[in-house]
């Protein structure tokens, strides 16, 4: 099967921006004749009629519209490429940032609000489980991966992981429910909502081994933003880093127990080793 001719696809895309096909031609410096011509190879090599005339324009047929979605895609991703090879360009790139599907959306806002008050930079935001983001930063289809775990090395690429924050983790609730003068009677008394992430999951485990409790376990959720949720509606107090309820502590409608639990969650920022980073990253915290 004969190739896409992506030089008949720039003319295409140029004459579908102008709807005209001599002024096309004129910008593009070739005979209205020659551009006319690229044009219906292009059209026969897609078995499509690309435009219709209508008076002295051209107007996109159905078949030229998908046609020009397309180009328009793949010139993008072009010059996307030219970018990342070319460190002192200016052509924007998005920073394509992976995060545990579990992180609390707060401290993800946290990390990239650098970039969002600056209108040269562009981010792609991609949640996933742990191998699945590693495996595409290896890949090199992701910049960056926000975890609360150093990973294991990948198959053929040593991940390096830097620590840019670490919370400590507290019981928060509604305030009616932290009126107990221990650590220990509120696990016995209150319902709790408990993250299934990791680094949280083995320190309550010894906390409450430790304290000797049975507590009463309302839910195991494995997504911050329904912990933040279910504490927020009382359903029960949350066993959480504080910058997953930082709203709701902020305005009084939740509050955090007077008790140490003398754990903490870290966060790190997954990179590979690569000559062509995104600049973007050292405008990052801690990066």
């Amino acid at each position: 099967m004969a190739q896409l001719n992506y030089h008949h696809l720039r003319y295409f895309r140029e004459v579908a921006s102008g709807g005209h096909l001599g002024r096309a031609a004129e910008r593009l410096n070739v005979s209205q004749s020659a551009l006319s011509m690229q044009i219906r190879q292009l059209e026969d090599r897609l078995g499509h009629a690309l435009f219709d005339r209508v008076g002295r324009r051209l107007v996109l047929t159905e078949a030229g519209k998908i046609a020009l979605e397309h180009a328009e895609r793949i010139f993008t991703e072009g010059d996307a490429l030219l970018a990342t090879l070319d460190l002192s360009s200016d052509v924007d790139r998005p920073l394509r940032i992976g995060a545990l599907s579990t992180l609390s959306r707060n401290f993800q806002m946290q990390f990239i609000r650098p970039l969002l008050s600056d209108p040269r930079h562009r981010v792609v935001l991609k949640s996933g489980n742990t191998a699945t983001l590693l495996a595409r930063l290896e890949t090199l289809s992701l910049d960056v991966v926000l975890t609360t775990e150093i990973p294991a090395g990948g198959e053929t690429t040593a991940f390096a992981a830097q620590k840019i924050a670490e919370q400590p983790v507290g019981i928060h609730g509604h305030p009616d429910r932290l009126r107990h003068d221990t650590l220990r009677d509120l696990l016995r008394t209150e319902p709790l909502i408990l993250p299934t992430e990791n680094v949280i999951r083995a320190g309550f485990e010894n906390l409450i081994a430790k304290l000797g409790v049975t507590p009463h376990i309302l839910a195991d959720v494995d997504d911050m933003a329904m912990v933040r949720l279910l504490a927020r509606e009382n359903a029960g107090l949350a066993v959480a880093p504080a910058v997953v309820l930082a709203d709701e502590i902020a305005s009084g409608r939740v509050a955090t127990a007077p008790f140490d639990l003398g754990i903490a969650e870290p966060f790190f920022a997954v990179t590979v080793p690569r000559t062509f980073t995104h600049p973007a990253l050292s405008t990052l915290a801690g990066m």
